[in-house]
């Protein structure tokens, strides 16, 4: 199952600067593990003690996946995943 994974600048240093990439898994969990395994430090920005990090939020086709089934949150070929980090100031 192929998923689009759009990237932030700020990870893009892992991606080798592309700002979309493709990844399989069945859920948001077994795709970043999958991106992980072509994309080496790239989970350990995304994810905490086994959990999304407090400052990233990650959506599947415009839904928070918090909302939905956080890592557990079932994928579909054709699917797009965002990857965002909060951003905070004032």
């Amino acid at each position: 199952m192929s998923v689009q994974v759009e990237v932030p600048t700020v990870l893009r240093t892992f991606t080798a600067g592309e700002r979309s990439i493709v990844g399989d898994g069945q859920d948001l969990q077994g795709l970043i593990a999958d991106l992980e395994t072509r994309y080496p430090g790239l989970s350990e920005r995304i994810l905490e003690d086994g959990k999304l990090r407090k400052f990233v939020n990650v959506y599947l086709n415009d839904e928070d996946v918090r909302f939905l089934d956080g890592l557990g949150t079932p994928l579909a070929d054709a699917d797009v995943v965002t990857i965002l980090p909060a951003v905070a100031g004032g």
